[in-house]
This record gives C-alpha cells, structure tokens and sequence, in this order.
C-alpha cells in the first residue's frame, strides 16, 4: 500500500480498437530500453502505481501509461530524431485529453535507468501528490 495520496486523474480516454493486435506485437517485439523501463515498474514497483504496457489512447499507441495519474511515458529511440513533428502532434493531442507526457531518451534509459526511475518518481511526488 502506498503511503502517498494522489490526486485522482482517472479518464475516459477514446481507443481504436483496431490497433489492439499492434498494441500485442509491440509487446512482444521487446525493445532492450523499454523492456529495462517495464521491469523497473511493472507489479506495482513504483510509489505502488499500476503501469499499462503500450496503451492504445486514440489512434495511438502509447509506450507506458499510468491511468490512475494520467501520464504517458515514451522512451524515444533514435528514429524519434527524424518524426519530430509528428512526436508534437501525438503529444499535442494527448495533452488535449488532460494526459502529462513525460519522455526519456533511449540510450539514456540503458545507460542512466536508476536516475530515470529517480527523476519520474520525484515528478510524481512533486506533481500529483496531494498534501
């Protein structure tokens, strides 16, 4: 049980269900930096927050998300660089739903991942913690 009371973000968010087998085969696929990230918050490791897995919000699908704070993390590889544009509207729209995106670079998850872990742990501390 966690000692912190957070601030309720729960949504109703829109999903394609079209996108439901692509969701399952980017789990599968297993990229080493998101597959790092998962085994640092899956059951519950992280201030006892639930963690969805690529999560289908919209027309998109979302590397991890945090339903109960409503926030979307994306570990960015390097094709990231070229789809700068579309990274801002994906975010854009996400921020339009209510949703915080928060996003690490991939190299910095394989080489820096307790920093990360720190860093998202204090951001969730700081912003969606009631006091």
């Amino acid at each position: 049980m966690s000692k912190y009371k957070f601030k309720q973000r729960i949504l109703n968010l829109p999903s394609n269900p079209q996108l439901k087998q692509r969701a399952r085969d980017l789990r599968k696929q297993g990229i080493l930096s998101e597959v790092l990230f998962w085994n640092e918050v899956k059951h519950k490791k992280i201030l006892n927050l639930d963690f969805d897995r690529q999560k289908i919000i919209g027309n998109y699908i979302v590397d991890f998300y945090i339903k109960k704070l409503g926030i979307v993390i994306e570990i960015d590889g390097v094709s990231h660089n070229e789809i700068i544009e579309e990274d801002e509207i994906r975010d854009n729209y996400l921020k339009s739903l209510g949703l915080v995106v928060i996003r690490y670079s991939d190299l910095d998850v394989k080489i820096n991942l307790d920093n990360i872990i720190l860093n998202l742990k204090n951001q969730i501390i700081t912003n969606f913690v009631d006091i």
